[in-house]
């Protein structure tokens, strides 16, 4: 056999390296499609999403494993602490959530644009000194980030934040489409959540007053009694009531009344922790959730309250004062019952607080009762 001229080394030789092209073409496509797939199933699970819970623990939990990453954090700008206070309230638990942060101003995610144009996502090496506020606990070994803007009607809620220990993974020549989808696609799904969140909470809030609603406080107290099994920890309830409140409007009229039981609702939460809960049950009647609290401790947070509103009058709008007292019932759930369903104990719980308030209001009023 003849050997094949230089030409015909040179076409083999070319069609060599354009069979291992178009291989490495094939096994790149192939790896994007698997990768576009599986982000595609992670929108439609962002999507789908009914709690800011939810969402936020998919983001943490999905993300970082359909993309190959080392950390993935979330800031969310919140000026006034009204996301994480009410998310707070609706049960969010952020010791769980190490990787949600926030922020009071936009300013302090570090993105620069020119004047009418919107932020681009941050691409580069990672630098302690620059990003140690989006990567509060990074992985050692964390080489490149990207800080993905989150835009919603230009305006900056938040960013995203993704971390590789790959120091090529994330280079400022690098195209950023992909990302900023991914990135528009979570700030949309983060504002419907809130939203949702949001509304939730006030059908859970008393209009008048603005502490809770006897709905919100019986489905936090089955929460709460459920959590306390499982940690150990005792819960007490106080059931308030504010003394002759009829006498109050009839001689002082409804508007005068309204104006009481804010000012009361106002002066039993300022005795309050962020973690214990305060409701409206109803008329002049609000319950207090306290958590981790043993009855001694409840009974001396009780009689904050009553000398808290008993020391000075209620000033009205008229320009006329007027003395209130309240008497309160305490009881504390030691022994959690475990045979017995959650909300039959809460039930339980209240009613005992409710019957020491009885015995407060008919040893004289203006006292606690602590139910033993």
């Amino acid at each position: 056999m003849h050997e094949p001229d230089a030409q015909t080394r040179e076409l083999m030789l070319e069609n060599e390296a354009l069979r291992s092209r178009m291989a490495y073409l094939l096994e790149q496509a192939e790896r994007n499609h698997a990768i576009m797939t599986r982000h595609q199933a992670f929108d439609l699970q962002i999507v789908g999403a009914g709690s800011f819970t939810e969402l936020v623990s998919t983001i943490f939990c999905t993300l970082p494993l359909i993309s190959e990453l080392d950390v993935v954090t979330l800031s969310l700008v919140d000026p006034e602490a009204d996301i994480y206070t009410v998310m707070h309230k609706l049960g969010v638990d952020y010791e769980e959530l190490p990787n949600l942060l926030f922020c009071e101003h936009a300013e302090e995610l570090g993105f620069t644009a020119p004047q009418g144009h919107l932020p681009r996502p941050v691409l580069g090496p990672y630098a302690p000194s620059r990003h140690a506020a989006m990567f509060p606990q990074p992985p050692k070994d964390l080489q490149s980030v990207a800080l993905v803007p989150l835009l919603r009607n230009t305006r900056l809620i938040g960013s995203l934040n993704l971390g590789s220990a790959d120091p090529n993974r994330f280079t400022s020549a690098l195209g950023t489409d992909f990302i900023e989808h991914m990135g528009s696609i979570v700030a949309i799904c983060l504002e419907n959540v809130i939203s949702n969140e949001m509304l939730k909470f006030i059908g859970l809030t008393d209009s008048l007053t603005g502490v809770y609603n006897r709905r919100y406080i019986d489905r936090r107290l089955v929460e709460e009694i459920a959590r306390a099994r499982r940690q150990g920890y005792r819960v007490s309830c106080m059931y308030i009531d504010i003394d002759h409140f009829k006498q109050v409007n009839d001689s002082m009229g409804h508007q005068g009344g309204d104006e009481v039981l804010r000012e009361v609702a106002n002066r039993i939460k300022a005795e309050l922790r962020i973690s214990d809960a305060l409701a409206r049950f109803g008329g002049e009647e609000f319950v207090v959730l306290l958590i981790d609290a043993d009855l001694e401790s409840a009974s001396m947070v009780a009689q904050r309250i009553r000398a808290s509103v008993a020391l000075s009058p209620v000033h009205l709008n008229t320009g006329e004062r007027v003395e209130v007292t309240v008497s309160i019932g305490v009881a504390t759930l030691d022994d959690f019952e475990r045979d017995h369903a959650i909300e039959g104990v809460a039930q339980d719980l209240v009613a005992q607080a409710d019957t020491a308030l009885y015995q407060a209001k008919a040893n004289g009023r203006n006292r606690v009762v602590s139910l033993s």
